[in-house]
């Protein structure tokens, strides 16, 4: 599929309650929705922000980049993330949800998910990494990173906050040492007209349960396709993460100049 049949739409807005006017928190002198702009667009697809702040919208605008302004009232990042696209008016056949608190999302990692789409059967597209076993099961235990079980068709199975699989039989401190565990990345695709379709959906049990938007498609009989990645991602969901993020860029660049 050429890239002339995506579009990425990025949603930021600007009340967080965990971090208010996130997506205009700088980063090495840079705007967090910015960088993501930027990262998104070396994949030469065409980007644009959808957002609920005029704040936002000229900051990107004044980088060079397309802002759609939106509702408020918005549930989710995917019902903003429609509106823009219909507003748009994008002939796009899939649309790439980037988040916009990723500010080093990697081109590479769209254009994985892009891959999905090369198989007409794909409707749906996520990203998914395999833990790293170094970080302990502690962090895996963390319930704000999202387990992922997929088929060896590549479709996930369940997300879910908890560790997933149970490994019965094993004390749970050999389980990272026996199975290779998955955890989501969230950055999303989706056909153009499954989009339509699943914004209409109502919350389902066992997404208002884990508080997991993904889960009500497929409990909604939809599949997710998954495409693996090693590339990491630093998401920024408060002020703390802001300050870790900006530490690790900065080992980064010493690393680099060395």
């Amino acid at each position: 599929m050429t890239k002339s049949k995506f579009i990425v739409i990025i949603p930021a807005r600007y009340g967080s309650s965990r971090f208010p006017g996130k997506p205009l928190a700088s980063i090495d002198g840079e705007e967090m929705i910015v960088r993501v702009c930027r990262r998104a667009s070396e994949t030469g697809v065409e980007v644009a922000v959808a957002t609920d702040d005029e704040r936002i919208r000229d900051c990107v605008e004044k980088a060079g980049f397309t802002a759609v302004m939106t509702s408020s009232d918005h549930k989710s990042g995917t019902d903003r993330v429609y509106e823009a696209f219909c507003k748009l008016g994008s002939q796009a056949e899939v649309v790439i949800n980037v988040q916009g608190d990723e500010p080093f999302i990697a081109p590479s990692q769209i254009e994985s998910l892009m891959g999905c789409f090369d198989d007409d059967e794909t409707r749906l597209a996520t990203l998914v990494r395999k833990f790293d076993s170094s970080l302990g099961f502690e962090a895996l235990f963390d319930p704000n990173l999202v387990k992922v079980a997929r088929g060896e068709d590549g479709n996930a199975l369940y997300f879910s906050r908890s560790i997933i699989p149970y490994i019965r039989g094993e004390e749970w401190q050999k389980w990272l040492d026996v199975h290779t565990f998955f955890t989501h990345v969230g950055i999303y695709a989706y056909r153009s007209e499954t989009l339509a379709e699943i914004t209409k959906l109502n919350r389902s049990p066992l997404e208002i349960a884990e508080s997991l938007e993904q889960l009500r498609w497929l409990e909604n009989g939809y599949k997710v396709r998954t495409a693996e990645t090693d590339e990491p991602t630093i998401g920024i969901d408060t002020p703390d993460d802001l300050k870790a993020a900006e530490e690790w860029l900065k080992t980064k660049k010493t690393a680099n100049n060395k």
